[in-house]
């Protein structure tokens, strides 16, 4: 008997554009006093790896993205992409 195939994805969540991301001011802050020219601008988010038994790519990406618009995102100020990883 084979084993199910699963499928892993890879959700990236972000701040939204014009939401004030204290941790990525902090960052950019540092990195100045540490020397490093030319950082405009440093937003932090996270990433979530899911390992899906589900071997439909298509699928698992739809999966992928009800759990990010139900629980992993905050839809009011974050956005987020889900792949394939």
């Amino acid at each position: 008997m084979s084993e199910p195939r699963t499928t892993r994805l890879r959700v990236t969540v972000l701040p939204k554009e014009g939401v004030l991301d204290p941790q990525g001011k902090a960052i950019g802050r540092a990195l100045a006093g540490l020397g490093f020219q030319g950082v405009d601008e440093v937003r932090v988010g996270k990433v979530v790896l899911v390992d899906l038994a589900e071997a439909d790519p298509e699928r698992a990406r739809a999966l992928g993205e009800d759990m990010a618009r139900r629980l992993l995102a905050n839809s009011v100020i974050e956005s987020f992409r889900v792949e394939i990883a």
